[in-house]
């Protein structure tokens, strides 16, 4: 072999290592940036998982909180309509405050 041909087939080896090279090192980056998703994902999930938790527990104090307010809604229904009975039960008395 020829040192011209020699020198020929060594830059080509030396060009398709490079390309190996390159191809390893992009791999290596995906393989990364996969890990990367990866772990990102498992975050999410366990976000969305907690949220989901906070918002069931939410959901039952607003429930409480709608049950007592109905309550309390129908026991200020009561004791208006019992102040009515009693002020319209009351017989008239004398003017207050001084009134003639």
């Amino acid at each position: 072999m020829s040192t011209v041909s020699l020198e020929a087939a060594l830059k080509r080896l030396e060009g398709a290592l490079g390309q190996l090279e390159t191809a390893a090192q992009r791999k290596l980056d995906l393989e990364r940036r996969r890990g990367d998703l990866e772990t990102e994902l498992a975050i999410m999930q366990d976000d969305r998982s907690r949220l989901a938790t906070d918002l069931d527990g939410a959901l039952s104090r607003l429930k409480q909180v709608e049950s007592a307010a109905g309550d309390a809604v129908m026991r200020l229904d009561r004791a208006m309509l019992a102040i009515g009975s009693a002020i319209g039960d009351a017989p008239p008395g004398p003017p207050r405050n001084g009134g003639h």
